[in-house]
């Protein structure tokens, strides 16, 4: 499954956090819920016939910038900032409170929790530098937090490349540049150049899918920022799709459909819609070449979704009459996409008509993904 960050780098090394974090195995979410000042952690369970949200407040509110982690246990992994420490601890249901475990502390001026990691054990989290990056192992490990690695270069993002937790994508800044790389936690953090489009391009890895090989790319290779697709191990170059840069829009994908087996034209993506009139869904596959749109269900955790396997994209939302509750819409083939579960909220087509225009390839270089020191997959291309 695909989960959401809870906090990565954006552009200008400021911190944006999500509010809603998936397990990497799709079986929970947490996020901070409450209003104003009184925030508290919330952990639902998705995995479930229905989902259902367990409030897991502490002694006193949370602050807003409180990351948060489910751990496939069940548990949910709290980081707060305490004066010049990032303190780690696991939070469970324990009858009518809140058990809290410690897991220990990193002095260090900012670090920022990655996405859940495959396995659902561990967690780890990222502290940038202006010389070098430093991987922590913050829960999983057996004597609290642990340094894993160190990356030359400012680094921001964090995409798993494995089922394993092994092989870490980051997007490492270097002479004013933006390039992926493949970070290898069992072999000290060894670095091996990820994404090469074009040499002065930045070239962004937003999510992979390890069982299609399908990588979504952020790439100014065409002389502006556009949106593009390239597959794991290929020589095939990335392509950017027309359908993915509508006017006066941005698209960000949020969720691949996992399964599809070397298939990545299958795959049907996520996307999140922000205009003028809001945010709002699309859904998305390269070998459909149409970006359909929809309208979010009413309360969508903006962003935050997964699919299953055959094909179902579940967007979690949250208004006052139903505070937990999963929207669920079918991937398209072509033409429109039928709703399937929709509480409260009707979810129609909003648009979706194609362009007209075919995916272009707007790059002759290769990704040389095939450098990066993955086992246990073919090369396609």
């Amino acid at each position: 499954m695909t989960a959401c960050a809870i906090e990565s780098a954006a552009d200008g090394g400021a911190l944006r956090r999500a509010v809603f974090t998936i397990a990497a195995d799709g079986s929970y979410a947490a996020r901070l819920a409450g209003v104003g000042d009184a925030l508290f952690p919330e952990r639902w369970t998705l995995d479930g016939p229905e989902p259902y949200a367990v409030p897991l407040p502490a002694d006193q509110p949370e602050e807003a910038d409180t990351g948060l982690l489910p751990m496939e246990d069940g548990r949910v992994l709290i980081h707060r900032r305490v004066g010049g420490r990032h303190v780690f601890s696991l939070l469970y249901p324990t009858g009518p409170r809140t058990g809290e475990l410690p897991v220990g502390a990193v002095e260090c001026e900012r670090l920022a929790l990655l996405p859940p990691a495959p396995g659902g054990t561990r967690a780890y989290a990222l502290a940038a530098g202006e010389l070098s990056t430093h991987v922590w192992l913050v829960a999983g490990g057996t004597f609290g937090p642990e340094h894993v690695a160190e990356v030359k270069g400012r680094c921001s993002g964090g995409v798993w490349l494995d089922r394993t937790g092994r092989m870490l994508a980051l997007d490492r800044e270097s002479d004013g540049v933006k390039k992926a790389v493949a970070v290898d936690l069992e072999r000290g953090g060894e670095v091996t150049p990820l994404l090469q489009i074009t040499e002065g391009s930045n070239d962004r890895l937003l999510l992979a899918d390890v069982d299609s090989g399908l990588l979504l790319i952020r790439s100014d290779a065409a002389g502006h920022d556009r949106l593009g697709w390239g597959v794991l191990g290929s020589m095939l170059p990335v392509r950017f799709p027309e359908c993915l840069a509508p006017a006066d829009c941005a698209v960000t994908p949020f969720a691949v459909q996992p399964g599809q087996l070397l298939t990545p034209e299958n795959c049907a993506v996520g996307m999140q819609i922000d205009g003028a009139a809001g945010s709002w869904v699309g859904v998305w596959r390269p070998s459909g070449r149409r970006l359909h749109q929809i309208a979010a269900p009413d309360g969508w955790l903006a962003g935050a979704g997964l699919w299953t396997r055959e094909g179902v994209l579940q967007l979690p939302y949250a208004t006052a009459s139903v505070p937990c509750g999963v929207a669920r819409v079918e991937a398209p083939d072509d033409p429109l996409p039928k709703v399937l579960i929709t509480e409260p909220a009707q979810v129609e087509c909003a648009g979706g008509e194609p362009s007209g225009a075919l995916d272009t390839p707007v790059v002759c270089r290769p990704v040389p993904l095939q450098q990066a020191p993955l086992t246990g997959r073919g090369v396609r291309g």
